[in-house]
């Protein structure tokens, strides 16, 4: 890699996004300096860095924050800063492990529902995450930009869960982001989930409003529960078809807590269909192997298939939506209710 100190705005981020500074270099290398452009400014510093400096641990990334390594036009800074263009930023060398710079992302699109300079939203699938970490070395963040080697800026507007599938925002500006997560955090935005659940389902509509506290397990794992206290939540279920023992709903998230959807659902004795973290596990394993006559299901029935948003730029209110995937198409069928479709908003 170039001495980053030789190098420019957009081309010193380029080089520190592309790879990571291999050990020797490191060692010869006393710091970088990169400028910032229109696109990073606003940033806070702490997330600037975790974005950039690729491999490198978060405690890592905020010990040198908390000892002043970093430097913004030469004085000291705490991760709150928020970047402005034409800053120049002290990034003190970093050691990463060589494994890290060997690592290849494979670059991969998605199915792409809309796009233009300012925004893409696409179609995930189930099974992938939507970006590295927590045992998942790369998702699709990592994925569409080894795809796409020439954008300037791609960053997720939101998150979905690994399991679900359906429609994921990602600014291609700056500014595009941070007026959406603006409106998401204003409650403007109007984000709409099929969800298939177990159980006796008995209200056309149904709010849902259960406070919700985020931990980790002995093992590391991220599990939320109902408990006083906790993040207020609130989640609108309309019906739209239901069995003996199944319900098929439409979900309207008011509020977007993790895993909101899962955990006031199976609190309500209502656990998802598929769903290994909250679900009801020994059911789930007959839904995989498809008895009683019924279709197979081989994954979390939740799939985000609406949302509504102002458009960054043109300010045009926007409705798009991503149609229900096949394999759970299928298992509705199975139950003899083809064609469900979500009632009009």
């Amino acid at each position: 890699m170039k001495d980053l100190e030789r190098i420019s705005g957009k081309t010193e981020r380029m080089a520190i996004q592309n790879g990571v500074v291999p050990p020797s270099s490191q060692q010869a290398l006393q710091a970088q300096f990169v400028t910032i452009g229109e696109e990073d400014a606003g940033q806070r510093i702490d997330n600037y860095l975790l974005r950039v400096c690729k491999g490198v641990p978060k405690s890592h990334i905020y010990r040198i924050l908390r000892s002043g390594e970093v430097r913004v036009n030469k004085g000291r800074i705490d991760q709150l800063y928020r970047l402005a263009e034409g800053d120049m930023v002290r990034i003190p060398p970093i050691r990463v492990a060589e494994k890290a710079s060997n690592e290849t992302v494979p670059g991969t699109e998605f199915p792409v529902v809309y796009e233009d300079a300012h925004l893409l939203v696409i179609n995930k699938p189930a099974g992938v995450a939507v970006h590295g970490g927590s045992g998942v070395s790369y998702g699709v963040i990592e994925q569409l930009r080894a795809a796409r080697p020439q954008a300037k800026f791609l960053e997720l507007v939101h998150r979905l869960d690994r399991e679900t599938s359906g429609l994921l925002l990602i600014g291609k500006k700056r500014s595009a982001l941070t007026h959406l997560h603006d409106q998401m955090r204003d409650g403007t935005t109007d984000k709409r989930y099929f969800a298939a659940v177990k159980g006796d389902w008995q209200n056309k509509r149904q709010h849902v409003k259960l406070p919700l506290h985020k931990y980790t397990t002995a093992d590391g794992e991220k599990r939320v529960v109902v408990q006083a206290g906790g993040q207020e939540a609130h989640t609108i279920f309309n019906l739209l078809k239901k069995w003996h023992d199944f319900a098929l709903l439409e979900a309207e998230l008011k509020t977007g807590r993790t895993h909101q959807i899962r955990v006031h659902l199976a609190s309500s004795g209502f656990p998802i269909l598929g769903d290994e973290k909250y679900g009801d596990f020994a059911f789930n394993k007959q839904l995989h192997k498809a008895g009683a006559g019924r279709g197979a299901l081989k994954r979390m029935f939740l799939h985000a298939h609406q949302i509504t948003f102002t458009h960054p730029d043109s300010g045009e209110r926007m409705t798009l939506r991503a149609p229900m995937p096949e394999e759970c198409e299928r298992f509705l069928i199975s139950l003899g209710a083809p064609g469900i479709r979500a009632p009009d908003a």
